[in-house]
């Protein structure tokens, strides 16, 4: 297809803007990779204390964007996920603290053993390289990404989407202030000025600028960027999450973990979709717990055993049990026990995150053995599954792939491992 010459021209600039940010991006890792853990952490905690002083900045450039997206026509969901309030700029405030307390991974080694040869054989803790993270609607990835990058010797490239290019930006801006302010370069974290889709297209190439991508967004976006990215992802595409409440769970511990799993926040990837009850417990629990849904204005669809008992729900379809809605509704269903539970898990779960309520210790060590997904738990609801409530100070994503990092990505799944030797002039013979 041939383009007018004034897109071609857009074309190219854009293909020169992107490749002038990835030598930036390559030049700056290296120093980064060398940056030792006192500088890392001035810079987080220079980014903490100017998010904080510039909050006012922030929320306007937030509010604008907001504003923006509802003329626009943004769903509720995506609405939810780009606002910003005074709650969350201390909550990322707070998560860049708790990264820099975090222990200092890169130049760590391991497994340190003597071969027969004389040699010693260990690893190394190394950083990836330079980053790129491709996400929309949620602004508080910047910081977020920034500061687990900054602390995992990584450059950033981040890419935000053009419903919070203004919140982006000006969090980007306190993000600098505190690189400079370390020593480090600027350049080490860098928002893409452009909000013209071509640049995605020029980052997920960049093979020799970029490490690895990470997506974070909706399901048609990381399918894109999993697709057409000739650098590794790390992604997860689906949160089709499921709790199911077993005939030994405590039932009031069992409807306060399924009623925040549900309605805690509904535009989230850890937010319960489908909630599986053994038949032996669905008449004392689910009445209950479906007027609570119901008062909170929860769409319930059910299969049939379901209905007869909550005559509200509307019969689920097949479909239902697929589908991740990221929305006040909710699939529920009612099973024979635990058996049909883990098998209708196995079959619908985008293997993100799942929960057991059970007070029987087998069952529940079961459900962790044999549910395969990136996270697993027991008596605890799903919205835990988040790198910040892990300890990890933040996540740069969820991982529900099998190879590197798997679960909240947060430093040990921006780094990598080298092979290092040690000798004293040994040759081999």
């Amino acid at each position: 297809m041939r383009h007018p010459s004034g897109m071609k021209d857009i074309m190219e600039n854009i293909q020169a803007y992107m490749q002038q940010v990835g030598i930036a991006a390559r030049t700056a890792s290296r120093t980064l990779a060398q940056a030792d853990t006192s500088a890392k952490n001035r810079a987080l905690g220079e980014i903490a204390t100017t998010l904080l002083e510039q909050s006012a900045l922030i929320l306007t450039a937030n509010s604008r964007d907001v504003a923006t997206a509802r003329a626009a026509g943004l769903d509720e969901a995506s609405i939810d996920r780009l606002t910003l309030t005074e709650k969350t700029i201390r909550a990322m405030s707070e998560g860049l603290l708790q990264i820099a307390q975090l222990p200092d991974l890169i130049g760590a080694i391991t497994d340190l053993n003597f071969r027969p040869s004389g040699i010693q054989v260990g690893k190394m803790r190394v950083p990836l390289g330079v980053i790129g993270i491709i996400y929309e609607s949620r602004p508080n990835v910047t910081a977020d990404a920034a500061g687990l990058c900054i602390k995992s010797g990584n450059a950033a490239i981040l890419r935000g989407g053009s419903e919070a290019i203004h919140s982006n930006q000006a969090i980007a801006a306190c993000v600098h202030a505190g690189l400079k302010a370390a020593g480090l370069p600027e350049s080490a974290v860098q928002v893409v000025a452009t909000t013209d889709r071509a640049a995605v297209g020029e980052l997920i190439t960049m093979k020799e600028y970029v490490d690895v991508i990470v997506p974070r967004g909706g399901k048609s976006l990381i399918a894109r960027i999993s697709a057409d990215a000739k650098v590794p992802v790390i992604k997860h595409l689906d949160g089709i999450c499921h709790v199911y409440i077993d005939d030994e769970a405590d039932l009031d511990k069992a409807i306060r973990i399924a009623d925040n799993a549900k309605t805690h926040r509904y535009g989230v990837c850890n937010a319960m979709e489908t909630l599986l009850v053994a038949e032996g417990v669905a008449a004392q629990v689910l009445p209950p717990l479906c007027k609570l849904y119901l008062e909170k204005g929860v769409e319930l669809r059910g299969d049939a055993a379901c209905c007869a008992l909550v005559p509200h729900m509307t019969l689920a379809v097949e479909e239902d049990w697929h589908t991740e809605y990221l929305a006040p509704i909710l699939s529920v269903k009612i099973v024979t026990g635990m058996d049909e539970a883990i098998n209708h898990i196995a079959t619908y779960s985008s293997q993100h995150t799942d929960t057991i309520v059970t007070e029987n210790y087998s069952r529940a060590m079961r459900f962790l053995r044999e549910v395969d997904s990136s996270s697993v738990m027991v008596n605890a609801s799903t919205r835990f599954a988040d790198g910040f409530e892990y300890g990890l100070g933040a996540e740069i994503g969820i991982s529900t792939d099998k190879i590197h990092a798997r679960g909240p990505v947060g430093l040990e799944g921006l780094t990598s491992q080298k092979y290092i030797v040690l000798g004293s002039g040994q040759i081999r013979v």
